[in-house]
């Protein structure tokens, strides 16, 4: 079981005081974020991709390989990389150059995006959100795993045998997860290719998070790659705090109200017990976090967003301290009862070793007329 945390780069002023961080400050403390993540413990620390205001997360490569660069064994992930509005050629040879600059310790998570404006900034249309992820995601899984690709579609123009390089670190293209808040689609895309399938459910309740999970692990075992328990599964999750539960409340509730993404709708308490969010003593939070195995069953990464909302640089350190005192009773009461054929979170070192094991020559049922997959039935 991994945790970590993930960051969307917000750049939000602090109601407490009414100040603002420049992008320099923001860019500067996603970096010490990530290395104190590693200096308590912490499995994974994810960064986002946004191209608009009031977010800084515009060039994940970037920041991940300067992370890298200061850390020594965390591992660098995406929250997300969009699949829609960046090329998959683009992503195949960035994310591969990244993937030989830590020694394979980075994968990413692939998302549509949906902010609307952004699509025409990189010329693409958001109504054909689905069918771009789609396509895109089908030509960057060729592109890590064929040393020379011919490929014509819908929104790229022709590749004649073209070669994506650098080639994968030991021959085994990045884990991929398709991350998503409330999309089913995304999660029959994990599931056709076996690929891991991140709900982040900060926004919704618990019984959606536990539909989509449930679909994506039917779907897995649909298609061949395993028992629905044996499917790859993240979670995100978001808490704050302090000592007692009264501290955290009251210190918290000033940035939940004034937050674009939170306030002027329900209020902290009606949040708190319709989503996963936990403002309360680290008690609270470990039994909180606890317990969303009850409803997607055992599971291999949990993440959390813990620098938002405004929150100043020295609280958010002062909140991974506390995090990094819960991880112990965090991996123990994960790794209790947890069945001994449900995998691990996938990492280079065990995709080099699978690699190098059997092959699965697990095949996905084509129809001989239409020449399509199940999977383009569902997707239609």
């Amino acid at each position: 079981m991994q945790f970590g945390i993930f960051s969307v780069g917000d750049v939000t002023t602090d109601p407490t005081t009414g100040r603002t961080p420049s992008e320099h400050e923001r860019i500067k403390a996603q970096v010490e974020i990530a290395k104190k993540a590693e200096e308590v413990g912490l499995d994974v620390v994810a960064v986002g991709q946004h191209h608009n205001p009031p977010f800084v997360a515009s060039s994940p490569t970037t920041t991940m390989a300067y992370i890298a660069a200061q850390t020594e064994r965390i591992i660098l992930s995406t929250a997300t990389t969009l699949i829609t509005t960046t090329d998959p050629v683009r992503i195949a040879e960035d994310y591969g150059t990244l993937q030989h600059l830590t020694d394979g310790r980075m994968d990413l998570m692939l998302g549509r995006g949906n902010t609307g404006p952004v699509y025409p900034w990189f010329g693409k249309d958001i109504r054909e959100g689905i069918n771009l992820a789609v396509e895109n995601y089908a030509l960057l899984h060729r592109l890590w795993r064929e040393d020379v690709v011919d490929w014509q579609g819908r929104f790229r123009t022709p590749l004649q045998s073209f070669t994506a390089t650098p080639r994968p670190l030991d021959g085994v293209p990045p884990f991929v997860w398709h991350g998503s808040i409330r999309s089913p689609e995304v999660a029959e895309q994990a599931a056709y290719y076996g690929d891991g399938f991140f709900s982040n459910h900060i926004f919704w309740p618990a019984s959606h998070t536990r539909q989509m999970v449930a679909l994506y692990r039917r779907r897995f075992e649909h298609y061949g790659h395993g028992t629905a328990d044996q499917a790859i599964v993240g979670l995100g999750g978001q808490f704050f705090m302090r000592r007692n539960s009264q501290d955290a409340v009251a210190e918290f509730r000033r940035y939940f109200d004034n937050a674009p993404v939170y306030g002027h709708g329900p209020s902290l308490e009606d949040f708190a017990a319709q989503t996963p969010l936990t403002v309360g003593s680290p008690q609270e939070v470990l039994e909180r976090t606890l317990a969303f195995r009850e409803y997607v069953g055992d599971y291999q990464r949990q993440l959390f967003l813990i620098d938002h909302a405004g929150l100043p640089l020295k609280t958010v350190l002062e909140q991974l301290d506390l995090l990094g005192e819960l991880l112990p009773d965090l991996r123990a009461g994960f790794a209790e009862g947890r069945p001994a054929h449900v995998p691990d979170a996938p990492t280079h070192a065990s995709l080099v070793a699978a690699a190098n094991g059997p092959h699965d020559t697990t095949l996905h049922a084509v129809d001989d007329v239409t020449g399509t997959t199940d999977r383009d039935e569902v997707l239609a």
